[in-house]
């Protein structure tokens, strides 16, 4: 009988960890893909002469090479906190990338109170439905 019940209890404590784990990863990814979404808007608001552009890769958000002095929007490369992988990027009109997302197909926890610029996000079926972009209107994570 006891094992029995530690083992309902440690049945028990593992969901929990798994909850936290998950929730703590979205968190992450929250943090992540907004940091991502204004350095993009950094990069494209840098006036260069030549109009507004998006970076290449996401190397160009760590040190901008349309300019002869370092410039960072990132301090590195993140990977995507749910995969582990790189981001898929969103393309961009006019060549670049203008935000990224996660290859993860699994179902988020946090479903709704996004902050007002993720609003788009609620009821969302996967990960892969956040996008954190700065779009050519400005129209940030909206889609």
């Amino acid at each position: 009988m006891l094992v029995m019940v530690m083992g309902v209890y440690l049945a028990q404590i593992g969901e929990v960890w798994q909850t936290k784990n998950q929730r703590a990863k979205e968190a992450e990814l929250m943090r992540v893909g907004d940091e991502i979404r204004r350095a993009i808007k950094a990069y494209t608001e840098q006036n260069t002469g030549n109009g507004p552009q998006y970076p290449r890769e996401l190397a160009d958000l760590v040190k901008d090479p349309r300019l002869p002095v370092t410039k960072r929007y990132l301090r590195r490369e993140y990977k995507d906190p749910l995969t582990g992988e790189d981001w898929q990027l969103i393309p961009a009109p006019g060549g670049g990338f203008m935000g990224v997302y996660s290859k993860s197909t699994a179902r988020p926890l946090k479903q709704d109170n996004f902050p007002q610029e993720y609003a788009s996000f609620k009821d969302k079926p996967s990960f892969a439905d956040w996008r954190f972009a700065w779009w050519p209107q400005g129209n940030s994570g909206r889609r």
